[in-house]
């Protein structure tokens, strides 16, 4: 049995990265598992289970419970919920040994590489100890991207973990003529090779308004059966209705933050590309607003904080792929046969092409 830890930080892509793989190796005829030591629920205001690993039990039909496949939770507060460090690590090698038992690869879903270090329960630690290989995946933004993945890189070979390589995932079209010529080989010439160069795609990269929804908790006004709405940019409306048209304009499928009380705003923003409106203050808006919200199919949701603290929030939000999103998946699975390499991965494993 092989194990392969996929690392990288919140919001990087790392699940549509584990599903592409998993069903790469599916496909190559190898019984694939997940394993997802710690679950990170970042700022949802309602976390139930972990859809990540809902979602790899659905695909991989895989038999044993979320609580199993996902075993540990952190939080920025986590040091005061565990205060028996070893015995959590036992629980999670003994989880990987049940989801494991009939695996050929198991893909085990890591954080990034810091979180929980100071109990060594850190994805490098326990990568370590269930023996599986590395792999980073960076979500580039700017060249502060390759640093990062520099130095993650450097971090996990000092650490002594054997690493498959690096994926770039969900990079901007701007962007992806200098990854391929520029970060790619001051990557390789320090010696980290990368697996692949994987485009932005809004199907799996932009966040729906559900996903909002879940970060912020508030109340939805209307537009509850229009929560699929992919959400690709955030602009707050604090400025005067004349300034603010063409900011607005500018904007395409985007969420607006104002106060609840700016009806001219929030009128305005209807009148643009927008997905949702997000109300804060606690303040019900004018009942126009509502009616046209709903002439337009554009949820509203009211919460009862501030235009900053709904945007800080906003930070934790990421694209969940769902177990019906079969476009979704469809696309995880072909982005990584196309822009990744499988077959390099399983080399790296000492696994051949396909198994018999």
């Amino acid at each position: 049995m092989k194990a392969v830890c996929v690392m990288g930080a919140f919001g990087s892509g790392k699940t549509a990265v584990c599903l592409g793989l998993a069903l790469a190796l599916k496909d190559r005829g190898y019984r694939v598992a997940f394993f997802k030591p710690v679950w990170n629920p970042g700022g949802l205001a309602r976390p139930t289970e972990d859809d990540d690993a809902v979602l790899m039990r659905h695909v991989l039909g895989m038999s044993e419970s979320v609580e199993v496949i996902c075993r540990l939770i952190t939080s920025p507060h986590y040091l005061q919920k565990y205060e028996r460090p070893d015995e959590d690590r036992t629980c999670v090698m003994e989880a990987f040994g049940r989801v494991s038992r009939k695996a050929d690869v198991v893909v085990v879903e890591g954080a990034s590489p810091h979180v929980m270090m100071s109990l060594d329960l850190d994805s490098v630690t326990l990568a370590r100890e269930l023996g599986a290989f590395g792999i980073y995946v960076s979500r580039v933004t700017d060249d502060f991207s390759l640093d990062t993945a520099l130095l993650f890189n450097e971090h996990l070979r000092a650490r002594g973990l054997p690493v498959l390589g690096t994926v770039f995932n969900n990079v901007p079209r701007t962007l992806l003529d200098k990854v391929k010529g520029i970060y790619q080989p001051i990557m390789e010439k320090r010696g980290f090779p990368v697996l692949g160069v994987i485009p932005k795609h809004l199907e799996i990269a932009a966040p729906t308004v559900s996903e909002f929804y879940d970060v912020l908790g508030g109340e939805i006004l209307v537009g509850e059966d229009h929560l699929d709405r992919l959400v690709e940019d955030v602009l707050v409306g604090a400025m005067t209705l004349e300034s603010a048209l063409s900011y607005l304009r500018r904007g395409t499928n985007k969420a607006v933050i104002t106060g609840g009380d700016r009806a001219d705003l929030a009128l305005a923003a209807l009148e643009t590309s927008t997905s949702v409106l997000i109300l804060t203050g606690g303040l019900y808006p004018d009942v126009r607003v509502i009616a046209r919200a709903g002439e337009r199919g554009v949820p509203i949701i009211l919460v009862h904080y501030d235009t900053y603290t709904a945007l800080s929030r906003l930070h934790e939000v990421s694209r969940k792929i769902k177990p019906t999103d079969t476009s979704g998946i469809a696309l995880a699975r072909s982005n990584f046969e196309r822009y990744c390499a499988p077959d390099k991965v399983l080399e790296g494993l000492g696994l051949p092409p396909t198994h018999s």
